[in-house]
């Protein structure tokens, strides 16, 4: 029964680690580990809203949802979906799954607001359409 031993090593190797990406809000160009299902997030279908970037003047302010927000801090504000959920962002061809890390946009006629780091990573410019989906488990939003 050496493998009982090995499989616990594992597990609290495993419990241990930091989350993956930590230092970008749990960004990732390719599959989560959230809410996964079959070894890929479950998301529902794309939809469009409108989506802008900010940055620049809350660099080293704390997010609400709880982290210092940088300028390479890769992530999304929404007014309504809880801390953590994922998000797939699709932008001319680019493609972002991340995490909402904060509240917001406050310009109106928009849903998203996106960090630096995400902006950089979709090829997003100042404000334009995005699309957007989130996990199966939450309702259309």
């Amino acid at each position: 029964m050496p493998w009982i031993g090995l499989l616990s090593i594992a597990a609290v190797i495993a419990l241990a680690a930091a989350p993956a990406q930590a230092g970008t809000g749990g960004a990732s160009t390719g599959a989560s580990s959230i809410a996964q299902v079959g070894g890929a997030i479950a998301f529902n279908p794309l939809r469009t809203a409108g989506a802008t970037w900010y940055g620049p003047g809350f660099y080293g302010n704390q997010t609400a949802c709880g982290q210092v927000l940088r300028p390479g801090t890769v992530g999304v504000a929404h007014r309504d979906l809880p801390c953590g959920t994922p998000v797939k962002f699709v932008y001319h061809g680019h493609y972002l799954v991340t995490r909402v890390i904060d509240r917001g946009p406050y310009a109106e006629g928009y849903d998203w607001d996106l960090t630096n780091g995400a902006r950089k990573i979709l090829g997003f410019s100042t404000s334009d359409r995005v699309r957007y989906a989130v996990p199966r488990a939450f309702a259309r939003r």
